[in-house]
């Protein structure tokens, strides 16, 4: 019986590593092949067959996105503004919940409704625009940080863990003097760490792949443009470029003639588009991944 039980419990391992290794072939095959067709001659991979490895290895894709200047300044734009956003917005965020989290602040539970049907309701694009429009914040810096700083998604995530967090900690500093302000710098930050990580990647991301709010606010400053609204500039001019020059027939035929070797494609184009706008995320993430998994199950065991 012991035996039996134990093949079964080999069967099982094995069916779960199977369906595991499937599930990771699925999930990195596609990036994989995005970077060997971003290194890849652009007219040899409008051929096809680009797998696992480049068939005409160049680092030509790359120079070309990263040889205007401009896109150098839309690059740091998009950094100083992840990093801005980021810390501001984890910040203000996690004072707002601790501040929604005390019971004895009278007006917690109006302002915490109030907050989250701003959530599920929204005014529009046009009043949006308007708003931005009266506040000043048309084509200036501040349009990408002050909409952004309270995200009543990630504020209901921190509040929830904070309400996790004994009060013992928080009376106990009254006891000893501590004002509201040094309770939350020094007792409620260093406990919430998990939270503040899950929000930090959550806001980060999304301040960096933003390219809306530039088109929308933005575009009439060339010195705001972010990279990735430089990078879809880029990569639709690509694509007129090769809609207006020849069809992919003839520039196969060149292709295969090994005539203009080098030229770059809206296949090759958008392939490096994709592994610059995601490669900072990745280098970031695994240094986020332990708090992210903790942060994923706040709210998930009650007691």
């Amino acid at each position: 019986m012991i035996k039996k039980s134990h093949v079964e419990d080999k069967i099982f391992d094995l069916v779960i590593f199977t369906v595991l290794a499937l599930l990771v072939v699925v999930t990195v095959y596609p990036f994989w092949n995005t970077i060997a067709i971003s290194l890849n001659d652009g007219l040899d991979s409008i051929r096809g067959g680009v797998k696992l490895f480049p068939r005409k290895f160049t680092m030509q894709n790359y120079k070309v996105l990263f040889i205007d200047d401009r896109l150098l300044k839309a690059f740091g734009i998009s950094v100083s503004r992840t990093i801005l956003q980021t810390a501001l917005s984890v910040f203000c965020t996690s004072m707002l919940a601790y501040a929604l989290s005390r019971h004895e602040f009278v007006l917690r539970k109006p302002l915490t409704i109030i907050l989250v049907i701003s959530m599920y309701v929204s005014a529009g694009l046009i009043p949006s625009y308007m708003l931005i429009k009266r506040l000043g914040m048309l084509n200036s810096y501040a349009v990408y940080i002050i909409p952004n700083i309270i995200n009543v998604f990630n504020f209901i995530l921190v509040r929830t863990y904070i309400h996790g967090l004994p009060d013992s900690f928080i009376e106990s500093a009254r006891i000893d003097g501590a004002n509201e302000f040094t309770i939350f710098l020094h007792i409620i930050m260093p406990l919430i760490v998990p939270a503040i990580a899950m929000i930090c990647l959550f806001v980060a991301v999304d301040a960096w792949n933003s390219w809306f709010d530039t088109y929308l606010y933005c575009s009439g400053k060339v010195n705001l443009h972010s990279l990735q609204y430089k990078l879809m500039e880029f990569l639709q001019s690509s694509q007129n470029q090769s809609a207006s020059a020849s069809d992919a027939n003839s520039m196969s035929v060149a292709a295969a003639s090994g005539a203009a070797s080098g030229m770059v494609t809206p296949i090759s184009i958008r392939a490096s588009i994709t592994i610059v706008a995601t490669l900072p995320i990745l280098v970031v993430y695994p240094f986020l991944q332990k708090y992210f998994v903790v942060g994923m199950t706040i709210g998930g065991v009650k007691e």
